[in-house]
């Protein structure tokens, strides 16, 4: 990592502040967090220019590093804090998502298990972890139908701008992980639609409630209530005896 003090002043102190707080709030590895990229959009900043044709390069130099669109967002959010900002630009938050979506199309990967938008699991990843469940299931004389189901969460509204997409994918799918914690087996199934693969039981109707007052106020404190559906559509889909026909059931709700 280049050495963020080596910088010329007041650039340094802001780029210090950034990195700082950042990796200590949003960013998850703290050793591959600065690029020439961030620094440009720090300068711009603190010269008070347009910061939208910076923020477009850290949104490519991000995306080509394998940084999902959230995590992108959340860290050049402390930047224009750190500079006393109350939030990011439009505009600049627009054109990293755009940047991060060009830096995608030039990544060469095998298909994906994280959705990049969402930060949660590929309609593959789904698949796979309901292949481990039929087949523990099996083995121990159990039916899925009976011990598991998919919860739905349906958050759409009609929008064809790309940067509304990427936010409200963001937002929900960090709502989706605080309320399920790290690795639960979530995935976004389309534009604003994600699927939940849970264990059946008494609290089933008591969590969808808590769950649907869960993204309201993320929705909220992320300032993209507008973008969701409100309030969200959540509901349980049951599982079928096999694993094929699950497959054929997630394909048939993606979109």
């Amino acid at each position: 990592m280049t050495d963020i003090g080596t910088h010329r002043a007041p650039t340094a102190a802001l780029l210090r502040s950034w990195h700082s707080t950042s990796v200590q709030s949003v960013w998850r590895r703290p050793g591959d967090w600065y690029t020439p990229a961030a620094e440009a959009l720090a300068e711009a900043l603190e010269a008070r220019l347009d910061t939208a044709p910076a923020a477009y390069r850290l949104g490519q130099a991000r995306s080509s590093a394998g940084v999902g669109i959230t995590e992108a967002i959340d860290d050049m959010a402390v930047l224009f804090k750190a500079a006393g900002f109350a939030s990011a630009p439009i505009r600049s938050v627009r054109a990293l998502c755009e940047g991060w979506t060009e830096g995608a199309t030039v990544v060469a990967a095998q298909p994906p298990v994280v959705d990049a938008e969402s930060g949660l699991g590929t309609v593959d990843y789904l698949k796979q972890r309901l292949a481990e469940v039929y087949g523990t299931a099996q083995r121990r004389g159990e039916r899925v139908p009976a011990t598991h189901a998919l919860v739905m969460v349906d958050v759409s509204v009609d929008s064809a701008d790309p940067w509304q997409r990427m936010a409200r994918n963001a937002t929900i799918g960090e709502a989706l992980r605080t309320a399920y914690g790290d690795g639960h087996p979530i995935a976004r199934l389309g534009d604003g639609l994600y699927g939940v693969l849970i264990v059946r039981d008494e609290s089933l109707g008591e969590s969808l409630a808590m769950l649907r007052d869960h993204i309201v106020l993320r929705s909220a404190s992320a300032q993209v209530g507008n973008l969701t559906r409100q309030p969200a559509r959540l509901w349980v889909e049951p599982l079928p005896e096999t694993h094929a026909y699950a497959s054929q059931l997630v394909d048939s709700l993606q979109r």
